[in-house]
């Protein structure tokens, strides 16, 4: 089967790297355009942890998507600009002509510290990120959707932590939760437009957000020099399937299910992309 969004345009935030680039590259191999959206900075609570995009990567989401013979728009905003976002989408718009598709990927992961050591700063720019700025994409786009009157598909990236708390990582629970209840009411309000608001939850994806000497010292807090190799042990323990970490296209395979027609009755959903991890017991 191909052409499966053949025609349609997808709106996708933190689009530079990771699972935002492997959507856009999906839904392009399938015959989408592409408005695409990254801060491309490295953010002040996860600088400790990890590198956040840069305008070279958001340049390569660009190329791989051109390269399948698709149209691509692409902007450096910050999802918590409301105006900023709006603006990318508005030129996005413009120059493809309609909206079908709605990815509200972009995020950032703090992790390490328990509950009550959680900085100000630390919750502050998780939710406003992952929670605020999911709600501002939704808000950026949906009037359009709604004045198209064709429908129309919004996706929210949530985590496995939307779903089952863990330790060292509240402010991130948080926001991914928070993600699910945005996804509920939204689905009721927008479904009498034929607008139908699916959340995603993933296990760990093999991204930039995991594979980091940070995140491989929580796990192995005795190894001095801990590895991918032995992560991926510890991780695999977390999984009922025996993988330690889905692949970006292994969510992008289930972005773009939902944003085909063949998911035309699908709305309100929590699909899981997490090897079995939510019911592991």
């Amino acid at each position: 089967m191909s052409g499966r969004v053949e025609g349609k345009v997808a709106f996708i935030t933190g689009a530079a790297r990771g699972q935002g680039r492997s959507h856009a590259v999906r839904l392009a191999q399938e015959g989408a355009d592409i408005i695409a959206v990254d801060i491309c900075e490295t953010l002040p609570t996860v600088a400790p942890l990890y590198k956040g995009a840069t305008p070279a990567d958001l340049a390569e989401t660009v190329r791989q998507v051109e390269a399948l013979d698709r149209r691509i728009v692409a902007s450096q905003a910050d999802v918590r600009d409301f105006d900023a976002l709006s603006a990318a989408f508005q030129d996005g718009l413009a120059q493809l002509g309609r909206i079908d598709i709605v990815i509200a990927n972009a995020g950032v992961f703090v992790f390490g510290v328990q509950g009550q050591d959680v900085t100000e700063e630390q919750w502050d720019e998780v939710n406003d990120i992952n929670a605020k700025g999911v709600w501002h994409t939704c808000k950026a786009v949906i009037p359009t959707l709604i004045e198209q009157a064709t429908g129309g598909s919004i996706l929210l990236t949530s985590s496995t932590a939307g779903l089952k708390g863990g330790p060292n990582g509240l402010a991130y629970a948080a926001s991914k939760h928070a993600v699910v209840g945005i996804m509920r009411a939204l689905a009721n309000e927008l479904a009498g437009h034929r607008i139908r608001v699916n959340s995603i939850h993933p296990t760990g994806v093999a991204t930039d957000m995991i594979h980091n000497e940070a995140l491989y010292r929580l796990f192995l807090p005795a190894e001095q020099n801990p590895t991918r190799e032995q992560t991926a042990e510890i991780f695999m323990t977390t999984n009922a399937l025996p993988v330690p970490w889905v692949e970006p296209v292994d969510v992008s395979n289930a972005v773009l299910f939902l944003a085909s027609e063949e998911a035309r009755y699908v709305t309100g959903l929590e699909m899981k992309v997490d090897a079995g991890f939510t019911v592991k017991w």
